[in-house]
């Protein structure tokens, strides 16, 4: 494993970026803008490096390093339309694969959605579907993705509008033109399915996936022969599209999409498209990418660090996803159509972006983070309570955060009394909440042989994380008045404390007597047995409400730092495999969320300088890595892990994101700069070369400690760094 001494290295310099090949890179010498520098491949290829992953890949596993897909969508759009290799892998396309059997419209990485499959076919294909592909032939930038499918001889470019995909495909015969709708496959388990013909040049249908409906209207440029619709049963089948001969010029196919219904779709379509071509809606595509990703804009640097940074903020803004039409309506939470007034959009990956990726989408895009809390609050009106995903409450600091930084254009009120219904009532978003409330910690059982997999309540996550979203809520009502709920929020916030054990000082599950769970290894990763996702080390620095708290427990600064420099030092057992739980520093994962807050840790007791080897040290080797510079260290969770790169490189981290400030970090470029909505500037500026921060200056004022107040971004300033 790595050793400390490995960590304290130098920046990677412009000779250590290894080009990509020409089918790879997402870039052209004739672009202007930000937008060459992002490559929407980094993060599709695998991590197979033992030294990085903490293990050695059992036989015929993947690491869930990257899931992302490279094709084309815009900024929090209903529509991701891009290849797809192998149903069921969690992005739908994986870099070493060789075949692309469709091109879907929807996607987020997790193992989900991949919906609306459609495939252009030729030749005689003896019921087989699907075609070799070579990266050389392939490429793919903000808004736009090519490949000539090589058994078919087919050369596919897609790009997108919100609502709406644009496919073109140049066929190399003008004969025996096909289009293959393979709407019984998805991510999802496809409950039903239907196409139909809409007209001479038109087709329309959906895809069930149970959950929700899909639906659809896709238009072309060229008329329809017949369709051949064989479905044998509910599910399976297939639905084939017959083109007219003769054409030579290629097959445009316009496809809106609706989580309503076809009419809807076709609205979509007509308004965002519409007799546009090609070539204007591509270029409109890449032209929002770049008024989005230009807000920040940085000097200095290596081209690497500049792909790695643009790459990362443009990741950041695909998730969550719009859900609403052009007409406003949107089926909400118990399935019904309605009409509102704010676009509607799905639950974020709570549990992972509420740490960082939520809190730069408020930044950069304020109007939707609000319609985000907006699509929330609907769902909690419907509901008795606010979602959540998969674990904790974080829709709490989400929302309060938000709320505390200046977006206030919904209904904070009603949305607290939500939150106080999550943080009280049993049945909702937080299981186990009356345990939680009565004993001040949540219990696991004693299990005499427990396994990465052993089914529990994963009581010392949830005690961690309910004890933040309480301190996050309790906020909310400091704020709104509420001075018996912020009292008793504030109190069982402290609850971090009870599943703290000062014989071992560490995070330690407890049993409902109160003893604590007797096989404990604070080495060993669980998937839900006293920890989430992780071991005792890797959520034992979690109270970012509370960091004086935890370092008294520690039994103060010298003791807290002996311990944190374990956990970066440390070695991996390399015989603790939890796929998820991989890349490791020590004990620290960085490729999983739970530990992610860990290495700005050093800067509560006046040692930012190990903070920021810690943080350089995963900058410049967890991201773009591997044979192609391809690789992410864990699942990019919906922007999480790449909002961690955009953040960390910027040198500001939203340490606790339910509150105000950001701790200060030294950045990777020698000046940054963002452009706010309201015309103002913050620039941040690192005049030395040097890594080892020795002062900040605010607007030319010596700042004392780390912290820097969010009123910067209102008001525009300069952060002035210096190092050594």
């Amino acid at each position: 494993m790595i050793k400390i001494n490995k960590l304290f290295i130098l920046l990677l310099s412009v000779s250590a970026f290894a080009c990509l090949k020409p089918g790879n890179n997402s870039t052209s010498g004739s672009k202007k803008g930000v937008t060459q520098y992002v490559n929407t491949f980094i993060g599709t290829a695998p991590l197979t490096d033992p030294k990085i992953l903490g293990y050695t890949l059992p036989d015929g596993w993947r690491s869930w390093a990257g899931l992302v897909y490279p094709g084309t969508s815009l900024p929090n759009a209903m529509v991701q339309l891009s290849p797809m290799t192998e149903y069921g892998s969690g992005a739908g396309y994986e870099y070493e694969d060789k075949m692309i059997y469709s091109f879907t419209h929807t996607n987020k990485g997790h193992w989900n959605l991949c919906n609306i499959p459609i495939l252009p076919v030729s030749g005689d294909t003896d019921g087989k579907y699907g075609s070799a592909f070579s990266h050389q032939n392939e490429t793919a930038s903000p808004g736009f993705y090519q490949v000539y499918l090589d058994d078919y001889k087919i050369k596919v470019s897609l790009t997108s509008t919100l609502r709406a995909g644009f496919h073109q495909y140049e066929f190399s015969n003008a004969q025996d033109r096909q289009i293959l709708f393979d709407l019984w496959k998805a991510n999802n388990r496809v409950q039903d399915w239907n196409l139909e013909q809409a007209g001479p040049s038109a087709v329309q249908g959906f895809q069930n996936m149970g959950g929700e409906i899909i639906y659809f209207y896709a238009s072309l440029n060229q008329n329809i022969k017949n369709l051949d619709v064989k479905k044998e049963n509910r599910r399976e089948g297939r639905a084939m599209l017959n083109l007219e001969n003769g054409s030579n010029k290629p097959v445009e196919l316009k496809i809106g999409l609706s989580f309503v219904s076809t009419q809807n779709a076709k609205e979509n379509l007509q308004a965002e498209i519409g007799d546009k071509s090609f070539e204007t809606v591509r270029k409109e595509a890449n032209q929002i990418w770049e008024n989005h990703l230009s807000k920040i804009q940085v000097k200095g640097g290596t081209d690497k660090q500049k792909q790695l940074f643009y790459s990362s903020l443009y990741r950041s803004f695909l998730w969550p996803a719009l859900r609403s039409d052009i007409n406003g309506e949107y089926t909400d939470a118990k399935r019904q159509v309605v009409k509102g007034n704010f676009n509607y959009y799905t639950v974020p990956s709570l549990w992972d972006d509420y740490r960082n990726k939520l809190v730069l989408l408020g930044i950069l895009s304020p109007q939707v983070t609000t319609d985000v809390i907006k699509s929330l609050k609907d769902m909690g009106d419907k509901t008795g309570f606010i979602p959540t995903f998969f674990h904790g409450d974080h829709a709490a600091p989400f929302i309060v955060g938000s709320y505390l930084r200046g977006l206030d254009d919904f209904d904070v009120k009603g949305a607290y009394q939500l939150l106080l219904r999550n943080a009280n009532v049993e049945g909702g978003t937080r299981p186990h909440i009356n345990e939680y409330i009565t004993k001040g910690f949540i219990s696991d059982p004693d299990v005499a042989k427990p396994h990465v997999e052993t089914k529990a309540k994963a009581g010392v996550s949830k005690t961690l994380e309910y004890a933040y979203d309480d301190y996050s809520l309790a906020q909310l009502a400091k704020k709104l008045g509420d001075t018996t709920n912020y009292r008793i929020l504030m109190q069982r916030s402290k609850n971090y404390k009870n599943v703290f054990d000062p014989t071992t000082k560490f995070m330690r599950g407890r049993l409902e007597n109160g003893e604590w769970v007797k096989n404990f290894n604070p080495e060993y990763p669980y998937y839900e047995y006293m920890y989430r996702e992780a071991n005792a080390w890797q959520v034992s620095f979690y109270t970012p409400h509370d960091m004086p708290g935890l370092i008294k427990l520690y039994g103060g600064n010298q003791n807290f730092e002996a311990k944190l420099d374990s956990f970066f030092t440390k070695p991996w057992n390399p015989n603790y495999i939890a796929r998820n739980v991989e890349t490791m520093v020590g004990q620290y994962c960085h490729g999983n969320q739970p530990d992610h807050e860990a290495p700005f840790a050093y800067h509560f007791i006046n040692k930012p300088e190990k903070s920021q080897k810690m943080i350089d040290y995963i900058l410049n080797n967890l991201y773009g890595i591997g044979e192609d510079g391809l690789a992410l260290c864990g699942m990019d969770d919906a922007g999480e892990m790449s909002s961690w790169y955009v953040f960390g490189a910027l040198g500001l981290y939203p340490y606790s994101p339910a509150d105000t400030e950001y701790i200060v970090t030294v950045p990777l470029f020698d000046e940054v700069i963002w452009k706010l909505d309201n015309g103002k500037e913050l620039k941040i500026r690192k005049p030395q070369a040097g890594r080892n921060m020795t002062g900040i200056k605010v607007n030319n004022q010596s700042l004392n400690g780390y912290f820097v107040s969010h009123d910067l971004f209102k008001i525009g300033g300069n952060i002035n760094i210096l190092t050594k």
